[in-house]
């Protein structure tokens, strides 16, 4: 093994040093590289295919020194009763103060209403998160609802096949009802469980489509999105998403290493 092999094996594609430095989507770093506006160690660089090794070499913008960001994957358990957002004027408790110190400028992928709970997903890996949220790649979440109703094979049949609502028609994939014992919160009538699959994130997509056919939600959790589970995190925690995971999100949408992304 020669003493270059460790860089070679280091070196990521220009446009997406550029990318995780947080200077533009790889779109438009490939525009500011084919525009001469882009130079690594001194050397104005023009060609895409162009590698650099992070930590290795200067890569600068206008003239402007940039550096890859750390890229940062959080998981979070949402409780019931917090808002999706950075801050809210009237004071009430947000995700943000959920996260350790020094994480507070990660971004949310999609979200959770204040009355749900769950799976919540922070990166500051920009253009994942955008392909994650994009309609394109339909990425699954998968969520658990109790109804104070008894559902009936009939409204099992309307969530597959299409539910309408203001937006145009929300269906669902993998629907099933469990046995209704175990309710967290019991209804003093029926009551039952439902467990769906969702590829599109519309804004309270499931609470719309089960008040579409009248099933009153009592509690309803998101337990995955894509392939990261909720798995054993308690309400208000949080854990570092595995490499595997991340590996699996960036796979999902076309950015692995498979599809030429290093």
């Amino acid at each position: 093994m020669t003493a270059e092999s460790p860089r070679r094996r280091e070196a990521i594609r220009l446009q997406r040093y550029l990318s995780r430095a947080g200077v533009a989507s790889r779109r438009e770093a490939e525009r500011l590289i084919t525009e001469g506006r882009v130079s690594v160690d001194g050397t104005v660089i023009t060609e895409l295919g162009t590698r650099v090794v992070p930590g290795g070499q200067v890569v600068r913008v206008d003239g402007r020194r940039v550096e890859p960001r750390t890229l940062r994957w959080i998981a979070v358990y949402k409780p019931e009763g917090y808002l999706t957002t950075r801050r809210d004027d009237r004071g009430r408790p947000t995700v943000y103060s959920l996260l350790p110190g020094g994480l507070e400028d990660l971004f949310h992928v999609g979200r959770l209403d204040r009355l749900s709970e769950g799976l919540l997903v922070f990166t500051n890996d920009g253009e994942t998160a955008h392909r994650l949220l994009h309609p394109r790649y339909q990425t699954p979440r998968r969520y658990r609802v109790e109804v104070e109703a008894s559902v009936q094979p009939a409204e099992l049949r309307r969530l597959r096949r299409g539910v309408e609502l203001e937006d145009g028609v929300a269906r669902a994939e993998d629907v099933e009802v469990a046995p209704s014992r175990g309710l967290s919160q019991r209804a003093a009538g029926p009551a039952s469980v439902v467990y769906l699959t969702l590829r599109e994130g519309r804004k309270r997509e499931v609470r719309r489509m089960m008040a579409a056919l009248k099933l009153p939600v009592k509690r309803l959790v998101r337990l995955s999105f894509g392939p990261v589970e909720l798995g054993e995190l308690e309400p208000g925690g949080w854990r570092e998403l595995t490499a595997e995971e991340v590996g699996a999100l960036r796979e999902a949408v076309g950015l692995g290493e498979t599809h030429g992304d290093t």
